[in-house]
């Protein structure tokens, strides 16, 4: 009996400390909630090891055969465009771009450069000061708990951030052809935020902010997913994957040039300025398809493209001039009638014209004439 109860005395003791177990280890599960709740509100946490992973290698020279560096502005009313300005506010943790960049920047995760028009460094020379670049551009932030000297860091409220005023980036593009691999590679090196707001002398002016590096963004725009059309409502595509498989739209404002001059100012005309914008665009998509002598298969495929694109002219070319002799039919059916009736008019008028009346005095001169002759004779 004794051997009996002291059994279930132990199995009640065991029973009882797996309970109080339970019980911490679900307080502690609680906890950790807690503190990924709190990560989430302030951003995904990027680890070392997966910054490294997004970031882009530069090529060795060696490797290169050519390389050009191009300006682009993006207009964000543009409907290709309009993934990164959507939405204005925060709506389940989805931001937009320049929320994204803005709150990076201030936390201190990732450095801004200054704008130089052209000529960007970015090496820790030419670092924003935080500071200064939030009381230029008049945003209202609060120094963040943390905050040093060397590394200060801020807080914006949502209301704060102008980003309804951001409608336009600017990127650096890099088209580089890799002879190892024969293939023309587009990589985005830096983006920079434009403000678009009323001048002091009425109209709009734009504002340039800072210049940051793709790569430091990679990591938390591969963690924000957007959808690219309101056909489809179903988040694909992250806004890295956005930009490396240039779903964008843009202009080329500017070359990489000795002068430093922009395509406003080498073509102020702006069809001239529209056409050497395109040319270089075209160059550089087909820089890698130039270098290739096509194959027998590639040959055919390419004449006879080029045969039904001269069979679609000659169809257009049989029919426009069918249109046009009908139109000189009418014309020529219509030219007699209005001769005609000119012709009519004229003869009107003949006919209304009135003999002139031969006058009394004329009449008994003529009378005196013949007189005079029947006397003659």
């Amino acid at each position: 009996m004794t051997l009996n109860k002291t059994i279930l005395t132990i199995i009640l003791l065991l029973s009882g400390l797996s309970l109080h177990a339970q019980v911490e280890n679900a307080g502690g599960v609680r906890k950790r909630s807690e503190k990924e709740k709190k990560g989430v509100q302030g951003g995904p946490v990027i680890s070392d090891r997966m910054q490294g992973f997004f970031e882009t290698k530069e090529p060795h020279d060696a490797d290169l055969s050519y390389m050009r560096q191009i300006y682009r502005q993006l207009d964000l009313t543009q409907p290709e465009n309009s993934p990164l300005y959507f939405p204005e506010d925060v709506i389940d943790g989805q931001e937009n771009l320049f929320r994204i960049i803005l709150r990076l920047v201030v936390d201190g995760k990732i450095p801004a450069y200054e704008y130089l028009d052209g000529r960007e460094m970015f090496t820790d020379q030419y670092k924003v000061n935080v500071a200064d670049m939030l009381q230029r551009f008049d945003i209202y932030a609060q120094e963040a708990k943390g905050s040093t000297e060397k590394n200060p860091r801020f807080v914006i409220e949502e209301a704060d951030v102008p980003t309804t005023q951001v409608l336009n980036y600017y990127i650096i593009e890099k088209w580089e052809f890799d002879r190892r691999s024969n293939r023309m590679k587009t990589r985005v090196e830096a983006l920079c935020p434009v403000l678009n707001r009323s001048g002091d002398f009425g109209g709009e002016a734009k504002y340039p902010m800072f210049w940051v590096k793709f790569d430091a963004l990679r990591p938390y725009l591969a963690q924000q997913y957007v959808f690219l059309s309101d056909d489809n409502n179903l988040a694909q595509h992250s806004i890295d994957d956005y930009f490396n498989l240039t779903m964008y739209k843009g202009d080329i404002y500017k070359t990489r040039n000795l002068r430093n001059l922009s395509m406003a100012q080498m073509f102020p005309d702006e069809d001239d300025r529209k056409r050497a914008q395109d040319s270089i665009d075209n160059r550089l998509r087909n820089y890698g398809k130039n270098l290739w002598v096509p194959d027998r298969e590639e040959y055919l495929a390419m004449r006879e493209k080029e045969d039904a694109k001269k069979s679609k002219q000659g169809i257009a070319a049989d029919t426009i001039p069918e249109r046009t002799i009908v139109e000189a039919e009418s014309v020529s059916e219509e030219k007699p009638s209005s001769a005609a009736r000119a012709k009519k008019r004229a003869t009107k008028k003949r006919s209304s014209t009135k003999k002139p009346k031969v006058s009394s005095s004329s009449s008994s001169n003529s009378g005196a004439a013949k007189s005079v002759r029947r006397r003659k004779k």
